[in-house]
């Protein structure tokens, strides 16, 4: 059996979107700025995804601004944000436990003059609101806050900061990184006072190397990409519009059963920590059930290196992550900023394993890698003590 319980780094293609794809790459291949039949086809591609994004969190189509991913999107929020709104102060807030792509783009700024404020969260990685409404200041200009943490699945109250952002402080805009929330969630830009959302397509059975950009419409904001001038000059560049269509299919398909998912989903998640919890050193990070994402589980076993034990899985064919993928790149960094941020004990950072499930997930796996995990932990502890 092969049981992929990776999800949060990335997952499988619905076959509809595959399919798709391979459609607008081999039949529909016209390039959308092209004005022949064959570029208005592509182009009809492009303004059907936005019909359907937009729809889907209620805001208009012209708010949505196509990207490479995830981590673009973030780079065209916060840079584009902050250099074209710096006038109105140079202040920055976003929290501890943020992906990369915003916490790297945040030391960039600091680099650049701008001084940012780490919210701190609590030990199951959530921020305070008093702690928000304490950092909020007449210069700030931006305050970034994920919507669904990658690493532990910890759910910050967005509604809530939001409307704390616009009630203390009206000119600050408010950029929400949803690339893990987005198809768990539902999600309306408007009514939880979010001027940018970050989305990334291969995070919900879309493909790699497309996502999106929500702008509200009276947000300033300054290209970072500068070329042709496609997408009204906010993000120059040849749309990818095989990404782009099968993008659109992915949010069709993982909103059509949303409900139903998740409920499956939470199912595994507690069928999946019931397991654990049977287990001697093993400590489960994170709020229980569904006060967390229904898709992540962030495990602790102690006195094991979590490279060990993901290759020990690994050999029983069972994929999963030590921690975020995107933060497996920089090898320099200290451990997990999420884990530290959450207090986890200094002997468990590095024994740390990231399980994520979805649509796709069966309880056959479930219950094929808790056996996995009652079989090898023993052994490797035996192996370590030695």
């Amino acid at each position: 059996m092969e049981c992929y319980l990776d999800n949060s780094a990335t997952t499988r293609s619905f076959d509809s979107v595959a399919k798709l794809v391979t459609k607008v790459m081999c039949e529909d291949y016209g390039n959308p700025s092209s004005m022949h039949n064959k570029g208005m086809q592509a182009e009809e591609y492009l303004r059907y995804a936005k019909d359907v994004i937009a729809k889907n969190l209620k805001v208009n189509p012209k708010e949505i601004f196509f990207t490479s991913g995830g981590t673009e999107s973030d780079n065209l929020a916060l840079r584009g944000a902050a250099y074209a709104n710096c006038r109105s102060g140079r202040h920055l807030i976003t929290t501890a436990i943020e992906h990369p792509a915003i916490l790297q783009t945040m030391q960039y700024l600091e680099s650049q003059g701008f001084e940012v404020t780490y919210l701190p969260v609590d030990e199951n990685g959530r921020i305070r609101l008093e702690d928000l409404q304490r950092a909020l200041r007449p210069d700030t200009i931006l305050v970034s806050i994920m919507h669904t943490n990658n690493e532990i699945g910890s759910l910050q109250p967005v509604a809530e900061a939001g409307e704390l952002i616009k009630r203390m402080n009206p000119g600050t805009l408010f950029h929400v990184d949803a690339v893990q929330g987005y198809g768990k969630f539902r999600i309306y830009p408007k009514r939880m006072h979010i001027d940018m959302l970050s989305v990334s397509a291969h995070k919900i059975h879309g493909p790699k190397g497309v996502g999106f950009l929500y702008v509200g419409e009276k947000v300033k904001i300054r290209p970072i990409v500068m070329g042709g001038g496609q997408q009204r000059g906010l993000r120059s560049g040849t749309e990818n519009v095989p990404g782009i269509a099968g993008m659109a299919k992915a949010v069709e398909e993982i909103y059509r059963n949303l409900d139903e998912d998740n409920e499956k989903m939470y199912r595994l998640r507690q069928m999946f920590t019931d397991g654990l919890n049977k287990m001697d050193g093993v400590q489960v990070n994170g709020l229980p059930g569904r006060e967390s994402a229904p898709h992540v589980v962030s495990v602790s076993f102690a006195g094991l290196r979590s490279e060990v034990l993901l290759h020990a899985l690994e050999e029983r064919n069972i994929y999963v992550s030590a921690g975020s993928a995107c933060a497996s790149n920089h090898p320099d960094t200290a451990g997990s900023a999420t884990l530290r941020a959450i207090g986890l004990r200094k002997e468990l950072l590095s024994s740390t394993i990231r399980f994520s499930f979805s649509v796709f997930t069966t309880e056959e796996e479930i219950r094929y890698t808790l056996q996995a995990l009652y079989e090898i932990v023993p052994v490797l502890r035996k192996f370590t003590r030695r």
